[in-house]
């Protein structure tokens, strides 16, 4: 129908699909759902609006929209162990602010982990929003990469945080919630985990969970959990101890006060999916195998002399450190990876001396690959194409003048095109991935 209907769209989808195809997605933010996901999101359920929530809508016709929605809610319920879930915010950017209009006056102080240093940019960077409508205090990392919680307890003890945020999106050892806990109750903060990256890896027992140290949850629920792209508020029981009006906050803050209107069904129908499938014996399986992969892969790179920002993993991504070899390497390294058809993304290291647009650091992940069916012999391809190609872009410089930038880069990306080992590898990947398809491609 598409193809006739829209053969421009259609074709472009096409080409996407291709190039899904035979590449590897390495970026640890990305996963491919499953068909059931696919399925329920690509759905009627798109057709009706429902504002408000079950049993509470403002237009009629939502007897069995409500069915979805507090299906998905007691699955969420159940799969995190928590009292409240509310399924209907758009994506994670949209479920935070919702947070901080939850529990926030505008203008009080919050905390999270600095955006250079691993955190992400809804808790408190000062080009969000974030960090514009409240007094942003960040914290950072130790020289070893790991979490400065001294420098977290005393930032909190000078601050006095209204909310302290834990959970990052380039951070690639364990979130320890017991110490954030315990920080946050001694300034009287709200603890909220952002367990966007590592939620599936919670849901299949191979991270601690935040549950009984975190007031509120926010996730998103298409990285490790391998659902649509959306997102959960999630309170605790320690959460109503402290608040007991916070769930009644936070549904007002999500609609009709906050910065979005009626849920998306058909997303909500497919996050109910997700946190069935999450709830199966394969899925613990699949997380295990997640960090079992992230950890070779880690080893490997480090017997090959590759820096690593902590010196490895506990989760799903590794934090590739350039700066041995140079300043700005990462955009160099994340573009002759694509080339060679592994899709990376350039990330900024602890006390980065470069630019964020030219960092000097690369973060990459298993999730995806993990989905396709790779283990352990593959992470050891992987590892050797990776040296490979950081041992080929390792003596680019970036100019100092930051006009010259973009023609060094223009040019760099003509040169390294041309090279043998570029060709070599892309070729390698082709095979590589002939022999682990993407589950439910083009359906």
């Amino acid at each position: 129908m598409l193809e006739k209907s829209d053969p421009e769209i259609y074709k472009l989808i096409e080409l996407e699909e291709e190039r899904q195809s035979h590449t590897l997605e390495m970026i640890p933010s990305e996963n491919y759902p499953s068909k059931a996901v696919l399925e329920a999101l690509g759905s009627i359920l798109t057709s009706k609006y429902s504002e408000g929530y079950p049993g509470k809508r403002y237009y009629a016709g939502n007897q069995f929209i409500d069915e979805i929605e507090k299906l998905a809610i007691e699955r969420a319920k159940k799969l995190f162990g928590v009292p409240y879930a509310n399924v209907q915010p758009y994506s994670g950017s949209p479920a935070n602010l919702a947070v901080y209009l939850a529990v926030c006056d505008f203008g009080q102080t919050i905390m999270g982990q600095d955006l250079l240093a691993g955190g992400h940019l809804t808790h408190g960077w000062k080009a969000n929003l974030s960090g514009k409508l409240f007094k942003s205090v960040s914290y950072s990392l130790n020289e070893d990469g790991y979490l400065n919680l001294e420098e977290v307890r005393d930032l909190a003890k000078k601050y006095l945080p209204k909310l302290i945020w834990c959970g990052g999106t380039a951070y690639p050892r364990e979130i320890p919630f017991k110490e954030f806990a315990e920080i946050a109750e001694e300034v009287g903060a709200y603890l909220v985990a952002d367990i966007s990256h590592i939620a599936g890896l919670i849901a299949g027992g191979v991270h601690q969970s935040p549950v009984f140290f975190a007031d509120i949850i926010t996730t998103t629920t298409h990285k490790t959990l391998r659902g649509p792209r959306g997102a959960i508020i999630m309170v605790t029981e320690k959460g109503l101890r402290k608040d007991p009006e916070i769930i009644k906050k936070i549904e007002k803050a999500v609609f009709p006060s906050g910065c979005q209107g009626g849920p998306h069904n058909n997303q909500t129908a497919a996050i109910a999916v997700a946190l069935k499938e999450a709830m199966e014996p394969e899925f613990r399986n699949y997380a295990r195998q997640v960090v079992t992969n992230a950890k070779i892969l880690a080893e490997e790179l480090k017997k090959r002399g590759i820096k690593l920002v902590s010196g490895g993993t506990d989760n799903h991504l590794l934090l590739i450190d350039l700066s041995p070899f140079g300043k700005g390497l990462g955009i160099f390294l994340q573009d002759a990876l694509e080339l060679a058809g592994i899709t990376t993304n350039k990330n900024t290291v602890p006390q980065e001396k470069s630019s964020p647009f030219y960092p000097s650091g690369l973060r990459l992940g298993t999730p995806a690959i993990t989905t396709r069916g790779m283990k352990e012999e593959e992470m050891r391809k992987i590892a050797s194409w990776l040296e490979a190609i950081i041992r080929e872009i390792k003596d680019c410089s970036l100019p100092e003048e930051k006009e010259r930038r973009k023609e060094y880069l223009e040019e760099f990306r003509k040169d390294i095109r041309n090279r043998e080992v570029i060709y070599k590898i892309k070729e390698e990947i082709l095979n590589l991935t002939e022999d682990f398809p993407i589950p439910n491609l083009g359906i």
